[in-house]
């Protein structure tokens, strides 16, 4: 049976706005619910930290507290960005559970489920960033570029975190389970995170690989947030990796709209 679909005209802006902000609001109060949900934002960047430290810090930097300051950044870009792939495993969760089907019979503007998702993940990434930024702390991690420089790496990475989840919300829009969401985002991701100057320095790598390293985008979001940290100055990467993250969203971001305003 068809769902029913509430006639309406044209959302003005305003509307759109304020349905976000109520859907947005919406996917915070289902977040403290059901709290497992926090797990990946909570106790990944403490696992992932330590974990690599403890592992790497000897082999590539002679030492935990000479590895952190290179370390610290790569992890927390790794750990962000892959938090961005929840975005499109719960958007296909509520096609597939009908929530998508009700919001339609709603006089609400057809929009705001999708903006109201990516908005209110971006506290997804903000608790992410900090849990990786306290573990950093925690085992030794000083950051020569002081508070203003970590709060604007933490920031850059949020930001373009953000970016990303436009490509795995229109992978939830078109996928037809949550689970092919999941598959083949980190079939993405794991390339690129992993590949990339995040937890090794480029230069020690087989030549064939540094190139693809060099214009790997997420080294250029690694490196900007390492300068940014150790630094506290924003070099030519924070530029290209803000470059990158507005021309995901021009690309995506009517990708995914338009697609699901078809579903709607």
């Amino acid at each position: 049976m068809t769902p029913l679909t509430v006639p309406r005209g044209p959302a003005t802006l305003t509307q759109v706005i304020e349905n976000s902000l109520t859907m947005a609001w919406r996917g915070l109060l289902r977040m403290r619910r059901t709290p497992e949900q926090f797990g990946d934002v909570l106790l990944q960047p403490v696992l992932f930290t330590l974990m690599f430290t403890y592992i790497f810090g000897g082999a590539i930097a002679g030492g935990v507290k000479s590895y952190l300051p290179f370390f610290v950044p790569g992890i927390l870009v790794q750990s962000v960005v892959t938090t961005s792939v929840v975005t499109g495993v719960q958007l296909r969760e509520d096609m597939d559970k009908g929530v998508s089907d009700r919001f339609r019979s709603m006089p609400i503007a057809r929009a705001a489920p999708l903006a109201g998702a990516l908005l209110a993940d971006t506290i997804r990434y903000a608790i992410a960033t900090l849990m990786t930024f306290l573990t950093g702390i925690a085992i030794g991690w000083r950051p020569e570029g002081g508070i203003a420089g970590v709060m604007l790496a933490g920031v850059l990475v949020i930001a373009c975190s953000w970016a990303v989840s436009w490509i795995f919300a229109l992978f939830g829009v078109l996928a037809r389970t949550a689970a092919t969401v999941q598959g083949v985002s980190f079939l993405l991701l794991f390339p690129l995170t992993f590949l990339s100057n995040a937890f090794v320095p480029a230069k020690t790598l087989p030549g064939w690989l540094q190139g693809f390293v060099a214009v790997n985008p997420v080294s250029h979001l690694v490196t900007a947030a390492r300068e940014l940290t150790t630094t506290g100055s924003a070099g030519p990467d924070v530029w290209w990796a803000l470059l990158g993250a507005a021309a995901i969203v021009a690309v995506f971001a009517p990708l995914t709209v338009r697609a699901y305003m078809r579903k709607m």
